[in-house]
């Protein structure tokens, strides 16, 4: 097994989420973190947007960091993008003492990575007959309800985060047959009751 990459993770401030709150970024920046360089006419063939869209946008997010210039990549005029960090650190007390615009682009953000956990499910579930029983049997899909206070629910979320981590050290080379990348998505939040 080799060690994986330092994993870089940008704490978002209210400049940094000016430049990536909006769908279409978040989405093309999940692309590149995901998939790794690539240039402006793939990132729109994938999602569905015209080259001139998805140029604007990778734009956008170079300008606020997200983003930079894949210089192993391409040959004369084409111009090849990769993402700067691996993950985004979203800490709710940067934005408590916020305006209502940093307020409502936090909420954009927030609804975004929503959306694309739900995204990421749906592909999962239509598509996990293509994949090899052992990777059916080794998904997960659960939920638990606790009854926490804020102090305890910080605390398993920082065990969670800590575990993941742990995982991250084990990563197996690319040729370690069975090997994939997995998606592993967290969310504890308080629920009404009666």
């Amino acid at each position: 097994m080799q060690e994986p990459e330092e994993q870089k993770r940008r704490h978002l401030d209210a400049r940094s989420l000016r430049g990536l709150a909006h769908p279409l970024r978040m989405q093309l920046l999940d692309a590149l973190r995901n998939n790794g360089p690539a240039t402006a006419s793939q990132l729109g063939a994938r999602l569905g947007e015209s080259s001139g869209a998805t140029s604007y946008h990778l734009r956008q997010l170079a300008a606020h960091g997200f983003v930079e210039d894949a210089p192993d990549h391409g040959k004369g005029r084409e111009r090849w993008w990769q993402a700067v960090d691996q993950g985004i650190v979203f800490d709710t007390d940067a934005f408590e003492d916020a305006g209502p615009e940093v307020r409502g682009l936090a909420e954009v953000f927030l609804h975004e990575v929503a959306n694309t956990h739900s995204r990421e499910l749906i592909t999962w579930l239509n598509g996990r007959s293509n994949w090899a029983e052992p990777w059916s049997r080794a998904s997960d899909m659960s939920d638990a309800t606790l009854r926490l206070t804020p102090d305890l629910a910080a605390e398993l979320i920082g065990r969670m985060h800590a575990l993941i981590d742990d995982y991250r050290s084990r990563v197996p080379d690319k040729d370690t047959p069975e090997s994939e990348q997995v998606r592993v998505h967290t969310h504890l939040f308080p629920i009404e009751t009666d």
